[in-house]
């Protein structure tokens, strides 16, 4: 009987290291599966953020948009007055080079300086 009991031991461990060597099922299925939860999943979670938004009323929308148009239209302006301002600075200096008739870029500075203080 010892005999017997030895060898249904071995055919356990035997088939137990059978088990072992199989490698096991993915649990969570294949590529396809998880990509359909993932995507269930993200619909899932966009709805609930969607509920979450709290959009506001026309008459906001309109204030925001005021808001927006006129700093807009006052950094345009702003713009606008400082490259006028430069284009005239280069006209200036274009002018008293001519009027000069100087040939180099620090005699024009020099010449441009001169105009400035009479």
């Amino acid at each position: 009987m010892a005999k017997k009991e030895i060898s249904q031991a071995a055919e356990k461990v035997a088939a137990a290291e059978k088990k072992k060597d199989k490698k096991p099922a993915n649990p969570n299925g294949n590529f396809f599966v998880r990509a359909g939860k993932a995507i269930k999943k993200f619909c899932k979670d966009l709805k609930g953020e969607i509920k979450k938004i709290v959009w506001p009323d026309a008459k906001t929308v309109f204030k925001s948009t005021a808001v927006v148009l006129a700093v807009v239209i006052v950094v345009g302006l702003i713009i606008f007055g400082i490259d006028t301002l430069l284009v005239e600075g280069i006209d200036l200096l274009q002018e008293a080079a001519e009027k000069k008739e100087v040939t180099t870029q620090a005699a024009a500075v020099i010449n441009a300086a001169d105009l400035f203080n009479g």
